[in-house]
């Protein structure tokens, strides 16, 4: 018997997805640069602890209500600090 991981996910991965998505606007100098995108979802990623699930339900019936107020806020910052390291280093090799 073979077990069927196929519906394991890191849930902060769509969640930060989005979160990029969403301020892309915000940030001109990469937001209409895919592959600066992803940079920066990276690293928002390497920022936040992985929460895997199989459904969403899952993490919304083992989470407590301060520990989904604390892992948003924690998406937040990450996701900005994203953006400002990302800019950063666009802007560094810009000049360089």
């Amino acid at each position: 018997m073979t077990a069927d991981f196929s519906s394991v996910r890191n849930h902060m991965e769509r969640a930060v997805f989005d979160a990029v998505a969403q301020q892309a606007p915000a940030y001109p100098g990469i937001g209409h640069n895919r592959e600066l995108l992803a940079d920066v979802a990276c690293v928002a990623l390497n920022r936040l602890p992985p929460r895997y699930i199989r459904h969403e339900v899952d993490l919304a019936f083992y989470q407590s209500e301060r520990e989904r107020k604390d892992t948003e806020q924690a998406l937040q910052d990450a996701v900005e600090f994203a953006f400002g390291f990302v800019q950063a280093r666009t802007a560094m090799r810009a000049r360089g």
